[in-house]
């Protein structure tokens, strides 16, 4: 028989996160009395001290140390039933947040969503346009229930869904294409290269190769496609995103010894599928049949 409850976790969790009982009776809004009692149960039923006075400070003991741990996954696991069963309840979600990354491509993406508004018709769904690691910032912050990221999400759940090839290219009268023979990336130093900035906040990172002493960074993908063909600089692009300005001569693959082409893998990512609702697992299914018959060179970019 469970002799603790979760209040009692809670509250001593709040002595702790809020540096004593006063702050935490202020923060809770309970008594400090409800809570030294809740603490001194804590410590009656399970023997141990859990906390001890430094001063003016209290501050846990070894003991307290541990079952801190382990009371704050306790209280997640918690925090995670209400919200299931939050969804539960209310049956099919209203809202579908989705952050996905500018180079996935964009036209089996759009058929996905088609088909996901043609079966809740009623779901209003909240595309937010990311570049690199936004798409997880995005998830792992709980502003989005779904992303479509290049990065796996170290603390969620990924699936790699696709494979996007990159390709160096410059506008066709760029100087690049200009020397005859075969580059090599030290001559590719002495030219502008165009890139992307990631629009995470917090745990933001440099994609490609970035060794050029010129740099323009950009935050979109659009703007970059437009400077490089308009001969401002070099990049690697989503070959699917450039396939008309190649067609149309207005861009031209690098002609590099290595590192042309570079193939980067996919990932839908979430935090936890159980607190997913139908619209949700609707998007991943159709997202999983599009993406298995899709190729490169029949796909468009964001």
């Amino acid at each position: 028989m469970i002799k603790t409850t979760l209040e009692q976790w809670r509250m001593f969790k709040a002595v702790v996160d809020y540096g004593g009982f006063n702050q935490a009776a202020t923060i809770i809004h309970k008594s400090q009395s409800t809570i030294h009692h809740a603490v001194h149960k804590l410590e009656e039923v399970l023997g141990v001290p859990l906390l001890t006075t430094k001063g003016r400070k209290t501050i846990l003991t070894e003991a307290g140390e541990l079952m801190l741990r382990r009371a704050n996954y306790l209280l997640e696991e918690a925090a995670k039933l209400e919200a299931i069963a939050g969804t539960l309840s209310h049956g099919i979600e209203s809202k579908l947040n989705i952050a996905v990354d500018a180079a996935f491509p964009q036209e089996e993406f759009f058929n996905v969503l088609d088909t996901v508004s043609a079966q809740y018709p009623f779901l209003r769904i909240e595309l937010i346009e990311t570049i690199l690691s936004g798409a997880n910032e995005l998830v792992e912050q709980g502003h989005a229930e779904i992303g479509l990221s290049p990065y796996p999400m170290p603390n969620g759940l990924n699936e790699e869904i696709y494979q996007l090839n990159f390709i160096a290219v410059a506008h066709t009268e760029h100087a690049l294409h200009t020397t005859g023979r075969q580059l090599k990336y030290e001559d590719l130093k002495s030219h502008r290269q165009i890139v992307i900035r990631d629009s995470a906040i917090n745990t933001s990172k440099n994609s490609g190769w970035l060794g050029a002493e010129q740099r323009w960074t950009v935050s979109h993908l659009r703007t970059s496609i437009d400077l490089v063909s308009k001969g401002f600089g070099f990049a690697w692009l989503p070959e699917a995103s450039i396939r008309q300005h190649l067609e149309k001569g207005l861009l031209r693959p690098l002609n590099l010894t290595q590192g042309l082409n570079r193939t980067t893998p996919f990932f839908l990512n979430f935090n936890d599928a159980d607190k997913l609702g139908p619209a949700a697992r609707t998007f991943i299914g159709e997202l999983r049949y599009q993406t298995q018959h899709m190729t490169v060179s029949d796909s468009k970019s964001l």
